[in-house]
């Protein structure tokens, strides 16, 4: 990181990321003059933050993304459908559909690195975003993370392909709740991903103890609750999922966090910002990031610009990573929580991306 970069990711930390979507049914104005809450603050250790300080953060974000009212739905998740195998130069390529609940069959690849010793292997499940199909991060990460030893299962989320023909364009939300209550789509995206470790975890091929997730834009969103959620994954990419929970993108969208569907007549933007008298919210994506800790999380950003990046993570998500840093400070493991800004725009990949995602997962799954 440039010495410049630094130097403005310290005074980022100053502001609250400005909205900037004028579809937000939360346009908070002046939220850019109040400080992003402290978790540490009147915190003292490790220990104390595990205790105490963790468990109410992390309660309140399952209060929010709900949890399915029953379990009946789902089933043997080792019971895959294999559809096609070829044979890549360095890895076997398996398409196959995974039964993600009852009745409904979510397709996948399988990549198993080939010619690189017998393994078990670190796994990534690579998510792909709102319009490619699924079989896209082989393209984007697949290929080269399964040529150098890596198993790969690749999907979409949910909200892209589900029960009865619904997807995010046509009340994919709706079906949700219908058969399991209140649970969120984002919620619903973290059980996926954890029933996706659970098959890999079945494999002879993978080593258990060392499971990745990345995803971008969509996925990235889904990667940033996978992370906090998902104790399963060891290390977690988030590639330009704008980190600030009411930034310029749709996090309140009904199929990510649908901020203002009453359940118990309470809804999301009421647990996201309970003093409507203070300007900016009081509880955002810092706290995700910090639910993390001690485990990796890289998120990497399409933009050095300081504001209004679009869809991109810009150096206005400094605040965020430099709030939830203090978490990894306070427990010894600074330098696995990084944030990479990048100038390669809102993109799977690119000159600067690749080396990024490359470099961290060598580092924490290798």
């Amino acid at each position: 990181m440039s010495i410049g970069i630094a130097v403005i990711g310290l005074l980022a930390f100053q502001l609250q990321h400005r909205v900037t979507n004028p579809k937000s049914p939360a346009p908070e104005p002046g939220a850019e003059t109040q400080l992003i809450p402290s978790l540490v603050e009147g915190v003292h250790s490790a220990k104390e933050w595990n205790q105490k300080r963790r468990p109410e953060i992390e309660g309140l974000w399952k209060k929010i993304l709900g949890q399915p009212s029953t379990q009946q739905y789902f089933g043997d998740i080792r019971k895959a459908r294999i559809l096609d195998t070829q044979e890549k130069e360095h890895y076997t390529r398996i398409m196959l559909e995974l039964p993600m609940e009852t009745g409904f069959y979510q397709p996948h690849l399988l990549l198993l690195p080939k010619g690189q010793g017998k393994g078990p292997f670190p796994a990534v499940v690579c998510w792909t975003s709102t319009t490619p199909d699924y079989t896209a991060p082989e393209q984007w990460w697949g290929e080269w993370l399964a040529s150098h030893g890596y198993v790969v299962l690749t999907s979409w989320s949910f909200i892209r392909n589900y029960r009865d023909g619904t997807s995010y364009k046509n009340g994919v939300s709706e079906k949700l709740y219908e058969r399991f209550g209140h649970w969120l789509p984002m919620g619903k995206m973290v059980h996926d991903a954890q029933r996706e470790a659970e098959f890999l975890r079945s494999r002879k091929e993978v080593d258990a103890k060392r499971l990745g997730f990345m995803g971008f834009s969509l996925s990235a969103k889904a990667a940033v609750y996978v992370a906090a959620f998902a104790k399963e994954y060891k290390a977690v990419v988030a590639l330009d999922p704008h980190i600030a929970v009411n930034g310029s993108t749709n996090w309140f969208a009904p199929w990510y966090l649908d901020w203002l569907h009453p359940f118990n007549g309470v809804t999301t933007l009421d647990l996201l910002n309970p003093d409507k008298a203070r300007p900016g919210f009081e509880h955002d994506h810092h706290e995700l990031m910090a639910l993390t800790a001690p485990r990796a999380f890289l998120l990497i950003g399409g933009s050095t610009k300081q504001d209004n990046a679009g869809d991109s993570d810009d150096l206005q998500s400094w605040g965020y990573v430099n709030r939830a840093k203090e978490v990894y400070k306070l427990l010894g493991v600074p330098e696995r929580l990084e944030f990479i800004p990048t100038d390669d725009g809102h993109h799977a990949n690119g000159p600067n991306i690749d080396p990024a995602w490359r470099n961290f997962l060598e580092r924490w799954l290798k």
